[in-house]
């Protein structure tokens, strides 16, 4: 079966979506994004995109095309009303991080897919990390014991000039800051590693570094989950000189692991009292040293995504794992904003709330 694909928003990441698409041999019918001068750099790099039709509106790009699979890279603020409309077109959807800026905004994507019976897959791409894998058979194995505590950390370093090249980028209108934009990846792997449901957090954030963005450029958390564990999230775009690491840490009380690399793409710690495994042929087999903090996970999803509609089955990142990521960093940035401890489930919470919040 041969899907017909369409990317809508041809920036920064776009070109590890048209790789992807390509990979999985995709019948690559069109891109799209507001500024022509992008769909000619991505033509430049991908002769799939060359030859593909382009748009500069996608609402007639789907009306036109009537594209299978839909991958949605704009900036983050529109993700929710693209998604919409090609959900109502009756496409499939992959949505880059985050699913969208609102809770609201998610939980309307999420009933629409269920409504037009599509399929809907949050990009969180690191789950497909090979070093992810493992660690996450390790828990779902129980080989950790009792879950006692896990962290992520997110050091890295946006200058500037990244912000300006961008406009949008560190708005609450269109990005939120660090933690909803560069951490959401390991944030999402620590609520899933660490059992999802949680009863509450506590954070603090602040703009320490870039006075020209509007959101956080600095971002501490500390979680409560239902099993018992605790969760601690320190995120920055602060480092000197470049980016430094984005490390997941998980302690139990029969096993220590610790995913590094630039993109918890390496296992540097492998260790349980079962010893069912050799450490240093894990650490061998399941890491892996992309170029860039990308990694290689967005052909895996694609693979991944292309197989649930083939055969009709969920996605294994789904929308409702977006909304789950979405839901904690908006629990975070409430918290920090009220200076007290937020409790979950959150029935509502927008980016849009914290406007003007560090002027």
């Amino acid at each position: 079966m041969e899907l017909r694909y369409a990317l809508i928003g041809c920036g920064r990441v776009s070109g590890n979506h048209m790789a992807a698409a390509a990979a999985n041999k995709l019948r690559i019918t069109a891109v799209c994004d507001l500024n022509p001068r992008k769909l000619d750099v991505l033509s430049d790099r991908f002769p799939e995109a060359a030859k593909a039709h382009h748009y500069t509106d996608y609402r007639k790009m789907l009306e036109v095309e009537k594209p299978d699979l839909v991958a949605i890279a704009t900036e983050s603020g529109k993700h929710a009303a693209i998604a919409l409309d090609a959900l109502d077109a009756g496409c499939h959807v992959i949505i880059e991080k985050p699913i969208a800026l609102s809770i609201a905004d998610a939980d309307t994507i999420i009933a629409k897919a269920r409504a037009k019976g599509v399929k809907v897959s949050a990009c969180h791409q690191n789950r497909f990390n090979l070093a992810v894998r493992k660690l996450r058979e390790a828990v779902e194995m129980g080989r950790f014991g009792k879950l006692l505590h896990g962290t992520a950390h997110i050091r890295w370093s946006r200058s500037q000039s990244y912000y300006q090249e961008a406009p949008w980028r560190g708005t609450w209108a269109q990005d939120g800051g660090t933690l909803m934009n560069q951490c959401i990846h390991n944030i999402d792997l620590l609520r899933w590693m660490m059992g999802e449901e949680i009863t509450k957090v506590m954070a603090m954030t602040d703009r320490i570094h870039h006075p020209d963005i509007e959101a956080e450029d600095l971002g501490l958390g500390l979680i409560k989950f239902t099993n018992g564990s605790y969760g601690l999230i320190e995120g920055t775009v602060n480092i000197y000189p470049t980016d430094l690491e984005a490390t997941l840490n998980i302690f139990g009380e029969k096993g220590t692991v610790k995913l590094g690399g630039l993109s918890v793409n390496a296992i540097e710690t492998w260790l349980f009292d079962d010893q069912l495994d050799n450490a240093a042929e894990v650490k061998c087999k399941y890491s892996e040293k992309p170029t860039g903090v990308y990694g290689f996970g967005h052909r895996r999803l694609y693979a991944d995504v292309c197989d649930a509609i083939i055969n009709d089955r969920e996605p294994y990142v789904t929308a409702e794992d977006g909304r789950k990521a979405l839901e904690l960093v908006l629990a975070l940035y409430k918290s920090a904003a009220q200076g007290t401890a937020v409790e979950l489930p959150l029935k509502e919470g927008s980016t849009l709330e914290y406007l003007g919040r560090f002027d």
